[in-house]
């Protein structure tokens, strides 16, 4: 296979990846019930219950949503210090950069903006602010045969990705373990890493979007790049089910 660049795609988490911290958690122990929301999230850490479910019970606990003060809160989460290097070096090589979380466009948006970003695809859930400063969650991603994701990232991986693409995904969580399992290249830290260990999926460890760029310049040297072999048989499982 001619290896060109082209055929690099490139899906990257939010929470956590591209921000230091995992905002929804922090935005959700900030404005609404920190005892409950600690609960919850261990309960879906168990797949006691899923992502959706979550989402919906963190917007409850939050009453007279202040969007000044949350702008404010926003100000004070970082992103990678390399991230932006990153998609400047994705843009320059014509790699495609796509943006996927579980989390809320209305935060991912509002961070990426600030940073000079705002060009960047996002794929994520949405928030609306009702009448009474209430948070209503949207889940315009959802898969039926998913039962715990709120937005499915697999399906946007399998759909902006070709049989002649090698296809890379960076992510550090739980919400980034099904997606994974689909792509050729696999940059993993925290969670994810745990779950690749676990499960003998091949990855690459990483602390920051400094190590990806190092080991993807690595990558375009080889004369040829092998695929993952179970993640190949994942995608031809899904387009064989249709």
């Amino acid at each position: 296979m001619n290896l060109n660049n082209r055929s690099f795609k490139f899906f990257v988490d939010f929470d956590g990846t591209i921000t230091l911290t995992d905002v929804g958690e922090a935005m959700f122990d900030r404005f609404g019930d920190t005892s409950k929301a600690g609960i919850w999230i261990e309960d879906w850490i168990s797949k006691k219950i899923n992502s959706k479910d979550l989402w919906n019970l963190l917007c409850g606990t939050v009453n007279d949503f202040d969007e000044t003060r949350f702008d404010d809160f926003l100000y004070e989460i970082k992103i990678d210090p390399d991230f932006k290097r990153f998609a400047e070096f994705c843009e320059k090589e014509n790699f495609e950069l796509r943006v996927l979380s579980d989390g809320f466009e209305y935060y991912i948006k509002k961070i990426l903006e600030r940073e000079g970003l705002a060009h960047l695809e996002v794929y994520s859930n949405r928030l609306t602010i009702d009448k009474n400063n209430k948070l209503i969650p949207h889940f315009p991603f959802t898969d039926e045969e998913c039962a715990q994701c709120a937005n499915c990232k697999r399906n946007h991986i399998l759909s902006f990705s070709g049989p002649d693409d090698y296809i890379f995904y960076i992510g550090d969580g739980n919400s980034d373990t099904c997606p994974a399992q689909y792509c050729d290249f696999i940059f993993a830290k925290k969670s994810l890493l745990r779950h690749c260990e676990t499960n003998r999926i091949t990855y690459f460890p990483y602390s920051g979007f400094s190590d990806v760029i190092k080991k993807i310049n690595e990558l375009k040297e080889k004369k040829r790049l092998k695929k993952r072999y179970q993640a190949e048989l994942k995608r031809k499982e899904v387009f064989i089910q249709g």
